[in-house]
């Protein structure tokens, strides 16, 4: 058990609502010392020093930035959250040079912050790498014995349309949305409905996710803190095919039980990618009732909903399990 002075490391951009419930929510705690951190800001508004040897046996070093200086040996606990990319703070280089700048600060700066010995970590980034990719995550429910929707995932349009005739009606989802902008605005590619005849050639260039159509009245939210569950029904005004899309005020939270199996398996889903937490999408049957498992973003938003001042403090719980006492 690390000591009472222990450090909690908040990895995230300065932009970042959902983790400053979260940092409030530590502060509350006595003798917990937070430092937010953005690794883009490597320079003069972030340096560090990280040293080994075989007689160490651990990173040893500081952290510094305008207003913490961080004893890398002393952090018990790092909340890993959205940083900035490293490519923001070298817009200034010639291409090449901005390359290799971006590679050795990921590989160094967040080589250290991201094996620090005996830290626990929520969620570590190479967790939450290993669960991004949706046809791993498909393939994890199914085993877990929960719904999932009969999915191709491909870039011939000959299967595609044949898909569609067999399972419509079918819908596209993007597996990662669109780029940024060049302004640095994010942008979204909705599920949206597809008819066989609207699926050409034009679809060889990628690869591209057709799931068959699941008939529902609502969809549910599932955040996942530890052994905490929060679940909401959602249900539009429009009945919307995907919620995100609309006016977020319209929508109509409503707390739900999740049922019983499903519960177990998303706590084995979290286990069998070693996290700490993840947002778990589903839609339920209309005829039915089943709760059909869409995705689980491993790192997703959960400030916008009822209970988040309740879900900052199961963060803080969750962070601190362990060393603090």
């Amino acid at each position: 058990m690390q000591s009472p002075q222990s450090t909690v490391i908040v990895i995230t951009s300065a932009e970042d609502v959902t983790a400053n419930l979260v940092i409030m929510a530590l502060n509350e705690r006595r003798g917990v010392q937070v430092a937010r951190v953005d690794p883009a800001d490597i320079g003069d508004a972030l340096s560090f020093d990280a040293h080994m040897g075989a007689e160490l046996g651990q990173w040893s070093g500081r952290l510094h930035t305008p207003s913490r200086d961080v004893a890398l040996d002393e952090v018990g606990a790092v909340y890993y959250r959205r940083p900035s990319p490293f490519s923001s703070h070298f817009t200034h280089l010639p291409e090449r040079a901005k390359e290799f700048a971006v590679t050795e600060a990921w590989h160094g700066l967040g080589g250290v912050l991201y094996n620090l010995r005996g830290a626990a970590y929520v969620n570590h980034p190479s967790a939450i790498n290993r669960a991004d990719f949706k046809p791993a995550q498909l393939q994890t429910a199914a085993q877990l014995r929960m719904p999932v929707p009969r999915t191709l995932i491909t870039n011939d349009a000959a299967r595609a349309r044949k898909f569609a005739a067999e399972h419509g009606p079918i819908i596209y989802k993007s597996f990662r949305g669109a780029p940024h902008t060049s302004a640095g605005q994010v942008a979204a590619i909705w599920t949206q409905p597809v008819a066989e005849h609207e699926i050409d050639d034009s679809i060889a260039m990628t690869a591209h996710m057709f799931q068959a159509q699941v008939l529902k009245n609502a969809d549910a939210r599932v955040t996942m803190i530890g052994r905490k569950v929060f679940a909401y029904r959602i249900t539009t005004p429009d009945g919307a095919l995907d919620w995100r899309r609309g006016d977020w005020g319209a929508l109509v939270h409503e707390p739900v039980d999740v049922p019983k199996p499903i519960e177990t398996a998303l706590h084995a889903y979290l286990d069998a990618y070693g996290l700490a937490f993840g947002c778990f999408d589903f839609a339920i049957e209309a005829e039915t009732g089943q709760w059909v498992f869409i995705e689980c973003n491993p790192n997703g938003q959960w400030a916008w909903l009822p209970d988040a001042e309740a879900m900052a403090q199961a963060f803080a719980d969750k962070i601190l399990e362990g060393w603090w006492s």
